[in-house]
């Protein structure tokens, strides 16, 4: 198969989908860059799925509109898109061998005048893409859950969308199996260019993979970023406190670049603004045994490769995350010890949200 680059942009403006009197989708507008990796997540029930449904037309937006190379497709039946769909359970027949499922959507297929292949070449081109090329006369109850994804994902690709849905495809999938497939699905997008849009409400399969994310809550896509923007600058509490570990307290910035937490003084950025706030401190921004801030470390966790440390700081509790090494050996509950924040750790967030 042979990169895609050149289409496969969706744009999504103002869509809205409500059930009775549940708003599931509020005023959601998206651009999706063509060949781009791109994932929504939030919670469940945040309107993630809705939205990836009203893109593939398997549910029709009570407004707004669904476009596609600037196309509108908002009212086309699923099968006139140019799309594919990996469906959380994959939705393999069980009595078909791994060739068969693979070839199934070509006997669908409406235009056949794009491609000069044969059925053949395309189905194993499509096994070859995802590591199964000798599984062809297999059946589906002889493979694992990751062969299974695999097969669900070469069927998907056969048809050679612009855009490819994904519906948590890993979701079924054990830990290390599942974190192995974010890597190579990753891989296998920047192989073929088309255009990813995923679902999860993994919040570390969406930094492993996607080139940008759109978080969404309550229906509406409250921040859209690469993966570090949103990590780095979320742009409310909801936002900090979902995707990864955060010590969020309450400051006050006194002075341009300086906010006070609990009596003592940090380093703030130079726009954030006069006034109380709620402060944002990554657990791994910050210093445990060296520093100007004495702090009393109330409990040691464990975690394989680091330490997750609960320290106070007067009457405030932080959560520090360091390396498990010799640095950090000999820190033990009750011990009081000195602690830093980087520079450019605090983010200060508005105190209403």
């Amino acid at each position: 198969m042979t990169p895609q680059i050149l289409d496969g942009s969706v744009t999504l403006r103002g869509l809205n989908k409500s059930y009775g009197d549940r708003v599931v989708v509020n005023d959601v507008s998206l651009e999706i860059r063509a060949g781009e990796f791109f994932s929504l997540l939030g919670p469940s029930g945040c309107g993630k799925t809705t939205t990836l449904r009203m893109i593939g037309g398997f549910e029709i937006p009570d407004s707004g509109q669904v476009l596609i190379d600037d196309r509108d497709v908002t009212n086309d039946e699923p099968e006139v898109r140019p799309l594919n769909t990996v469906f959380q359970n994959y939705a393999l027949f069980p009595h078909l061998k791994v060739y068969e499922n693979v070839a199934f959507g070509l006997r669908f297929e409406k235009d056949k005048s794009f491609s000069t292949k044969t059925e053949n070449e395309r189905v194993m081109d499509a096994l070859d893409l995802v590591a199964l090329g000798a599984f062809g006369d297999r059946r589906v109850h002889q493979l694992s859950g990751g062969e299974q994804q695999r097969v669900a994902l070469a069927r998907a690709l056969v048809l050679e969308p612009s855009v490819l849905l994904l519906d948590e495809p890993l979701g079924a999938l054990d830990a290390q199996l599942r974190a192995r497939l974010q890597i190579e699905l990753a891989s296998l997008q920047r192989q073929i260019g088309i255009t990813f849009i995923y679902v999860t409400h993994d919040q570390h399969e969406a930094f492993t993979m996607s080139d940008r994310i759109g978080v969404m809550r309550d229906g509406k896509l409250i921040q859209v970023g690469a993966p570090r923007e949103i990590y780095e600058t979320p742009v409310s509490i909801d936002v900090a406190r979902f995707i990864g570990a955060a010590n969020l307290i309450p400051g006050k910035v006194v002075e341009r670049g300086i906010v006070l937490v609990a009596g003592e003084r940090f380093n703030a950025p130079d726009h954030a603004p006069l006034g109380d706030g709620t402060i944002l401190i990554r657990p791994e921004r910050i210093r445990v045994g060296t520093g100007t801030h004495a702090a009393t470390i109330e409990h040691v966790t464990f975690a394989g490769s680091t330490l997750r440390i609960a320290l106070r700081i007067g009457g405030v509790a932080l959560v520090a995350e360091v390396p498990n090494d010799e640095t950090s050996i000999g820190l033990r509950d009750g011990d009081h010890t000195m602690i830093d924040v980087l520079p450019d750790a605090v983010r200060v967030l508005p105190a209403s949200q």
